[in-house]
């Protein structure tokens, strides 16, 4: 789950299994290798604002269940604070797109099977929202229709009694950090985190955008780039960004940090989960995996790598760490919530324990939302 990103974030802080803690997986079809009936996820804009409104609904459910797991992370109350748990205590122990693939699914399943949740996890594609307006007016940010906006602007976010965990670097045009007080989500206790400690520490939920990080680190050039590379190795490293300077961010640390800025929970390394938009930044960077994978199916449904410790190379840049490579028999692990995978099951949505794709139906406007003739890839092989 480590990686350059994760260091620019870690600074600032920074189905065919039965499941124990979880319900058994939604089966769309089979398991065996063969998908006859993927779980379609959809981009936010494509759902009705009825199905919006469900999937808020299935959200607010999970936070109000009680917490499963709290022999390891304590500081958990409900099952929604359950995966912020499992993500805080698991962070430096897996490697970033395959641990967060099988995550998302869980959280899914969560969803479908305790919430009656009828839907799929929806994604969001975050070039309908790389320029200063539509990013701000994203329906994604809908007080309604959506997980909410930013926090009110606190100017002085210097105190170190009430915002402890100070960022490395000066974030340019922070807008917020106030505490959330619209939308569905609004005066939402986040109850771990900010940082590695999964002890009970609540605070209220904060966001900060940072709109000249999101221009810059989610622009069309910076997802071209991405979806150009030749090998995982360089997908990777640009995904996850080239340095720790806002100028070296791309479009994990850019989502996390234009929408966390320097004092929001988004942006911590850890305690990320504990923002329900979470799971709409992971859901894109996923699609992003899998569209890139479908570029070259036959080479990188196979194709894997990076350093097993963090800091390792090519994401060096504090020391300078021996470590191995990441192999497609690496173990992930998911504690409370069932066995542990390897990366070799994460590497294809239509085999395995997986059966769902990423819908690309472009409409021309869905709700009053006009959008992108971009060119996307169906990802379906």
């Amino acid at each position: 789950m480590w990686s350059l990103s994760s260091l620019i974030l870690a600074a600032a802080s920074f189905a065919g299994f039965q499941l124990q803690g979880i319900a058994a997986a939604p089966t769309n079809g089979t398991h065996s290798g063969c998908c006859r009936n993927p779980l379609v996820r959809h981009e936010w804009r494509q759902l009705s604002l009825d199905q919006r409104l469900d999937y808020i609904r299935s959200v607010k459910c999970l936070m109000a269940l009680p917490s499963e797991g709290n022999d390891l992370w304590p500081g958990a109350k409900s099952r929604f604070d359950d995966f912020q748990g499992m993500h805080i205590y698991m962070t430096q122990k897996g490697p970033f797109l395959p641990w967060h693939r099988w995550m998302l699914y869980l959280y899914e399943s969560e969803l479908r099977n305790k919430c009656s949740y009828d839907g799929a996890l929806p994604y969001w594609d975050v070039s309908l929202d790389n320029t200063a307006e539509t990013f701000v007016n994203s329906p994604v940010f809908d007080n309604v229709y959506g997980v909410g906006g930013n926090g009110p602007y606190i100017e002085d976010v210097s105190d170190k009694d009430e915002f402890p965990v100070q960022k490395p670097i000066t974030i340019p045009g922070r807008s917020g950090g106030g505490c959330i007080v619209e939308g569905p989500f609004a005066n939402h206790t986040v109850p771990m985190g900010l940082g590695l400690s999964v002890t009970s520490t609540p605070h209220c939920l904060r966001r900060d955008f940072s709109l000249p990080i999101i221009t810059s680190a989610l622009s069309d050039e910076v997802i071209d780039k991405t979806l150009a590379a030749a090998t995982f190795s360089e997908f990777n490293l640009a995904i996850q960004g080239y340095s720790m300077q806002v100028s070296g961010m791309t479009l994990h640390a850019g989502l996390h940090i234009g929408i966390g800025g320097a004092v929001g929970d988004c942006a911590d390394m850890y305690s990320s989960p504990g923002d329900p938009v979470f799971y709409f930044i992971h859901g894109a960077l996923d699609k992003v995996w899998n569209d890139w994978q479908r570029r070259d199916w036959p080479a990188r449904k196979t194709d894997i790598g990076g350093p097993d410790v963090i800091f390792g190379y090519p994401f060096n840049y504090t020391t300078n760490p021996a470590y191995e490579n990441i192999t497609l028999q690496y173990p992930l692990s998911y504690p409370n919530f069932g066995k542990d995978m390897i990366v070799a099951d994460m590497m294809d949505i239509h085999g395995g324990p997986f059966c769902y794709e990423a819908s690309i139906r472009r409409l021309a406007n869905i709700n009053g939302n006009i959008l992108s003739s971009r060119t996307l890839l169906d990802g379906i092989h």
